[in-house]
């Protein structure tokens, strides 16, 4: 599953949303995307993290621009002394510190912060937060964060949805109950968004959680991979769908 894939409705059903006019009011003041600069596994070895955070800290306290600064080094960097710093930011009538904050929330989960992140997926009038919220809730295990992902992948901008499916498969990770609701919406999904990246991230979830789900469920899912790897008019999803049988030993299955 490719995290980088561009994320391109209308809202809860009729309100039509534009991402690139987002994108264009959001570069009038953050130049790259939080979500861009964090790797999972690339911390930078030149820098001495301690001190970095220790400046970060300080920048927090500071003027807008110093708190946006702030924020980018704790969406690549955990230090717990930010939590109590990161919290009230997630309150900014800017969009763009909330849109950090949550990253930084989610490169540094605070248990305190699941039922505001949850709150600002829900409510939040900017789909870059809402996107953002999306992706940070991947990295909280509490069972309130299940639902909403599961509705933000049913009813949300195609940016939001695209990263609700690929949430879903950590939440569903926490527990058979969690990988079987996760999963039924993410079939439902794979069959009906009309975003190609969507589909392929619902793909690759439900592989992702294909180990927790029933008999029956992992039958149909094997089905739907199936026709979608023969027949599937988009060349990326139909590449997915064959990724996901090869891992499941079904490679026979579209030769």
């Amino acid at each position: 599953m490719t995290k980088n894939r561009d994320p391109n409705k209308e809202s809860l059903a009729e309100i039509a949303v534009d991402p690139d006019v987002l994108a264009k009011e959001l570069a009038l003041e953050i130049e790259i995307d939080p979500l861009e600069q964090i790797d999972e596994e690339a911390f930078s070895t030149d820098l001495n993290i301690s001190q970095e955070c220790n400046e970060a800290l300080k920048m927090l306290r500071g003027n807008k621009e110093e708190r946006i600064q702030g924020l980018r080094i704790f969406c690549e960097f955990r230090d717990q002394r930010s939590f109590p710093l990161l919290l009230p930011l997630l309150d900014q009538p800017c969009p763009v510190e909330r849109m950090s904050a949550v990253y930084a929330l989610g490169r540094n989960p605070c248990p305190s912060a699941v039922q505001k992140l949850v709150s600002l997926l829900q409510t939040d009038d900017n789909a870059y937060v809402r996107r953002a919220t999306a992706w940070s809730l991947a990295n909280y295990d509490n069972q309130i964060v299940l639902k909403p992902l599961i509705n933000a992948l049913k009813n949300d901008v195609a940016a939001v949805r695209l990263w609700s499916s690929s949430s879903l498969a950590e939440i569903g990770n926490v527990s058979l109950e969690n990988a079987q609701l996760a999963a039924e919406q993410l079939l439902i999904s794979l069959k009906i968004d009309n975003e190609s990246g969507v589909r392929s991230n619902c793909i690759w979830s439900l592989s992702r959680l294909y180990g927790k789900l029933n008999n029956t469920f992992q039958e149909t899912f094997i089905d739907e991979c199936t026709k979608i790897a023969l027949f599937d008019k988009e060349p990326s999803v139909m590449e997915e769908a064959k990724t996901a049988l090869d891992s499941m030993g079904m490679k026979s299955f579209y030769n």
